[in-house]
């Protein structure tokens, strides 16, 4: 019995050959096959009684109506019988029970030492205790027994556990059974198939767990568990929910799992970091074949808008059976894993203290808007209708309007120009229309496109925190007229500090496509995939025509964001360091540890926000704001592939899921604002003292004066008027030294005034002076005179001849 659209051939096969066969392989019939009044499109067709072998020519030209009855479409009459008889199918002969606790094969005979079993296409009858009951439609139509206590074997190599792939007798946990079945590898998986009997022989028994640590030797030794009953009684770790809305799958591992060039240089060493990886996880699956369950298995709370399961979650203990498929060991719970939000949600990124300027980076994820007027849905990328893209702009105006950056540099947004129903005039609009408290504008290239891809990059900025100064230029020539995006750059200035810098925005080739890449482009098997070269390239071309000044503003002060489809360790990035411009969240982190993607269970930095050498200086703050990349693709703006209930519940308007790629966000403290001008400013009747006859050059004294804008326009010069006013000099810091020896005698006191004048020839008001001159003759007592005795004849003339040596020695001295 089959179900399919008619127009194809069908080919029934056994060890590979054809047994039979409907309709001709290599010819389309159109919509079906019509011949002899039998049509296989929309109808039920029934083999005829006559016709006792298979069609085993399947490329010979096919007429339906040699071989098949046409009924109505949907006509389920009679099922199951052969040609146009209407007799039921006798009864089958009675089964024998089978006989529990008779001669039988043990599990671990069945799954060997090694990953495939010794006894493939081998009928056998096991026993053993049920451990997980998976029989229903929507789950893995079987359950997994593991061996008696007594049967259970001494070698560590061969698992106790297997899968039975039967759900017509219905088992309970704990339940003794004996069942009669076919040994197979079912894509690697051992497991009983083709089972024939499945006997009840008690229940209510119990099974203890295996535990399991994390990480292992080494992957393979988990085969020794398949099929088992198993515990990780250990923190875990949330690395991948990409599969946890279509298959019911979350990747664990024992702490954050890094792509391997995003922490190590690429060859060997990346190589190594990711062998690692690979010991340290284990996937939680959710005992099902189907796809895209309601409810989603995880978390067990139900997962919606609100509660989600993000990366870096933690669970603490994981326990159900071993399997495995599509290349990984998998745990089905036997009971529901408790998650706990150990990596919650931001409201927003916070700006840092002192910064004034924010530039920020973002994919946004196949932005396209239709025609810009409410139609010409679906378009070549993102929304597949108006309702979509209306879910999609909401959430994307959430994002960037709770990042509040003053320069936004976009990259997947729709390449159709910059006119009134562009996708960045859409955008644009929503902005404005969500944040009246900002006025967003977008950089116009005056082109109809910028290259020739369906994306580009963009540039918008709020136009009352910064204004476009110099040209906005983008360039097509090669390595940009292929693979890599064109680049685009503008300068801007702040409103506020007047500060001028340079945002450009890049976008260089995926790691997609892979085997078309030929030489170096090809997928070298040192973990930064195919495409390098091309990247490499675009790296060194964007970085050297920077260096152009292709806005026409020399200004040092710039800053390259973009999806670089590079990780932090990788060539482009290296050579992006080796022009000047350097990662502004590892520079500020110190490491390599920062992630705005992840992929197959791998975090790590494809968008980055690189900075010039002078501007790195002023970087106070750099992050990735984790919106998108830690979150469950199911929570994204798409209908497809969910429930009506899903669609309502999943979904909200916020940032959360509103891309594939987490915004970069770097936080500046440009200089100062240049203050109104400022006349300096002198302390008035400053006084202070010299001792006469000081040398040329003697310091008096620190002037005392303030200069409002000193780091603009200093005070270069001070004038001093008044008689003698040549007598002292003032230094343009204000010091006041001797420029001519001064004499008491002469003159005791200087009284003059002195105005300070800056650079932009701002004068102060005149301030008086004055400089005490004080006598010098104290100095000139002699050391060797010595007080005599009062009672002594001789004192008398003593102090008569002291009284005359002052006048002498200060005469000698002028001499």
């Amino acid at each position: 019995i089959t179900y399919f659209n008619g127009d194809d051939a069908l080919v029934l096969t056994k060890d590979g050959a054809i047994v039979d066969s409907f309709g001709q392989l290599g010819v389309d019939p159109g919509s079906a096959w019509n011949e002899g009044g039998v049509s296989t499109q929309n109808k039920t067709l029934r083999r005829k009684a006559s016709v006792t072998t298979g069609r085993t020519d399947a490329t010979s030209a096919f007429n339906p109506s040699d071989e098949w009855q046409q009924f109505d479409q949907d006509d389920f009459s009679n099922i199951g019988l052969y040609g146009d008889s209407t007799e039921p199918t006798p009864e089958p002969d009675p089964v024998t029970p089978l006989e529990c606790g008779a001669t039988k094969t043990l599990i671990s005979a069945i799954q060997g030492e090694g990953g495939d079993s010794p006894l493939i296409n081998t009928e056998v009858e096991v026993e053993g205790v049920v451990t997980a009951d998976f029989q229903g439609d929507e789950q893995l139509k079987g359950f997994f027994i593991s061996s008696l206590a007594a049967d259970v074997d001494t070698n560590p190599l061969t698992s106790e556990g297997v899968f039975v792939y039967f759900a017509d007798t219905d088992v309970a946990v704990g339940d003794h059974v004996r069942v009669k079945g076919s040994v197979a590898e079912y894509f690697s998986a051992t497991q009983l198939g083709d089972v024939s009997q499945v006997e009840i022989c008690a229940t209510g028994l119990s099974t203890d767990a295996t535990a399991i640590t994390l990480p292992v030797a080494d992957v393979a030794d988990l085969e020794a568990y398949e099929g088992m009953l198993v515990t990780i009684a250990q923190p875990l770790v949330v690395n991948n929910n990409y599969g946890l809305g279509r298959y019911g799958e979350v990747d664990l591992g024992t702490e954050r799992l890094y792509q391997g060039t995003q922490v190590a240089l690429p060859g060997d060493a990346a190589n190594a970091v990711e062998a690692e990886n690979l010991k340290k996880q284990i996937l939680l699956d959710d005992g099902s074949t189907k796809q895209n369950l309601d409810p989603i298995a995880y978390p067990g709370t139900g997962l919606d808008a609100y509660n989600t399961l993000r990366l870096g979650d933690t669970v603490n203990t994981i326990t159900g059976v071993m399997g495995y498929s599509f290349d990984r060991y998998r745990i089905h719970p036997t009971v529901q894993p408790e998650f706990i939000a150990s990596n919650p949600r931001t409201d927003a990124p916070e700006l840092a203290e002192g910064a004034d300027l924010r530039v920020a980076s973002f994919n946004v994820l196949n932005y396209f808007n239709g025609d810009g007027q409410g139609g010409g849905f679906p378009t070549s990328r993102g929304a597949d209708s108006e309702e979509e893209f209306i879910r999609q702009q909401a959430k994307i105006v959430s994002a960037i309007t709770a990042i509040q950056a003053d320069v936004i540099g976009l990259m997947e947004i729709e390449n159709d120009g910059f006119g009134e129903n562009s996708a960045i005039a859409s955008l644009v609009k929503a902005l404005n229309d969500e944040d009246t408290e900002n006025s967003y504008a977008f950089v116009d290239f005056e082109v109809d496109q910028i290259g020739t891809d369906a994306i580009t990059t963009a540039l918008i900025y709020r136009s009352n925190k910064v204004t476009e100064v110099g040209k906005a230029a983008h360039t097509t020539v090669a390595p940009f007229d292929y693979s890599n995006r064109p680049p685009i750059a503008q300068s801007f200035q702040s409103l506020e500090s007047e500060e001028i810098f340079t945002v450009a925005v890049a976008h260089l080739k995926s790691k997609g496509g892979c085997g078309s890449a030929e030489g170096n482009n090809a997928d070298l098997g040192d973990g930064q995939a195919c495409w390098n070269e091309i990247r490499v390239a675009g790296a060194n071309a964007y970085a050297d025509w920077l260096a152009t000044y292709p806005t026409e503003i020399e200004d040092e002060d710039i800053i390259l964001v973009g999806d670089m489809n590079a990780y932090a360790m990788e060539d482009p990035i290296r050579a992006f360091a080796d022009k000047g411009l350097k990662s502004a969240v590892a520079e500020l982190d110190g490491d390599t540890l920062g992630y705005s993607y992840s992929f197959s269970g791998r975090i790590g930095s494809l968008d980055h926000a690189l900075v010039s050498e002078s501007l790195l200086g002023k970087v106070v703050a750099a992050t990735d704001w984790h919106i998108n990349a830690d979150e469950p693709i199911s929570l994204d703006y798409n209908l497809e592939f969910k429930s009506s209930t899903q669609q309502a519940g999943l979904y909200a308007d916020n940032a959360y899921r509103a891309s594939d790629h987490d915004p970069v966000i770097v936080d500046i403290k440009s200089a100062e604002p240049i203050p109104a001008e400022q006349a300096p400013v002198i302390e008035a009747n400053q006084t202070f003292n010299i001792v006469e006859n000081s040398e040329v050059g003697t310091v008096i004294g620190q002037l005392v004066f303030s200069d409002g804008d000193a780091d603009y326009t200093p005070v270069v010069s001070f004038n001093i008027t008044g008689e003698h006013a040549d007598a002292i000099a003032i230094s343009a810091t204000g010091e006041i030294t001797v420029a001519k020896v001064l004499d008491y005698e002469q003159q005791d006191t200087l009284t003059l005034m002195v105005r300070a004048e800056d650079s932009a020839g701002n004068l102060s008001q005149e301030q008086q002076l004055n400089i005490n001159i004080t006598n010098d003759e104290a100095d000139d007592t002699p050391d060797e005179v010595e007080e005599q005795p009062k009672d002594n004849d001789s004192g008398s003339f003593a102090w008569l001849s002291l009284l005359s040596l002052p006048f002498v020695l200060r005469r000698r001295m002028k001499k």
